[in-house]
C-alpha cells in the first residue's frame, strides 16, 4: 500500500510544538480561557488528542478518534464569535513556530476546519423554526 503524503512539509515536534504553544496562550486568555479551562480537566491528555486530530488532518494518520463537532456543540458555551480570536491565536503561533510555507498551509486547513464548526455551533443554536443560515 502507498504512503500518503502530507498535505505540507511538517514534523511530529512541530505539530505538537505547535499545539502545546497555542494551548499555553489559550489558557490565560481572556475570552478564551475561561471556556476551555471550564471543560479541559486534564490540559497533558486534550494536548495529546489534538495532536493525534492535527496529525490525521494533515498527514492522513489515522489515531484520532473524536468528533470535534460533537464537543463544540456540546460545550453549550462555546459561540460563534470565540472561532475568529481562536484562528487569530492559532495563526499568530503558527507564524512564530514555523517556517512561512508550513504555517501559512496549515492556516488555510485550519480556517477551512473552524468555519465548519463555527457553522456547526451557530446551526445548533438556531431555532428549530427558523430559516437556515449559510
Amino acid at each position: 500500500m502507498a504512503e500518503i503524503t502530507p498535505r505540507f512539509p511538517i514534523s511530529d515536534e512541530e505539530i505538537a510544538r505547535v499545539v502545546h504553544e497555542f494551548y499555553a496562550v489559550v489558557r490565560t486568555h481572556p475570552g478564551l480561557g475561561p471556556v476551555f479551562n471550564r471543560h479541559v480537566k486534564d490540559w497533558t491528555a486534550h494536548e495529546a488528542k489534538i495532536i493525534e486530530f492535527w496529525r490525521n488532518a494533515i498527514m492522513f494518520e489515522r489515531n484520532y478518534t473524536g468528533n470535534p463537532m460533537k464537543a463544540h456543540i456540546e460545550a453549550r458555551d462555546v459561540k460563534a464569535q470565540h472561532f475568529d480570536v481562536w484562528l487569530g491565536l492559532f495563526d499568530s503561533v503558527l507564524r512564530r513556530e514555523l517556517p512561512p510555507i508550513s504555517a501559512h498551509a496549515w492556516s488555510i486547513l485550519a480556517h477551512r476546519i473552524g468555519r465548519g464548526l463555527r457553522l456547526g455551533v451557530e446551526e445548533a443554536k438556531r431555532p428549530v423554526d427558523a430559516p437556515p443560515t449559510f
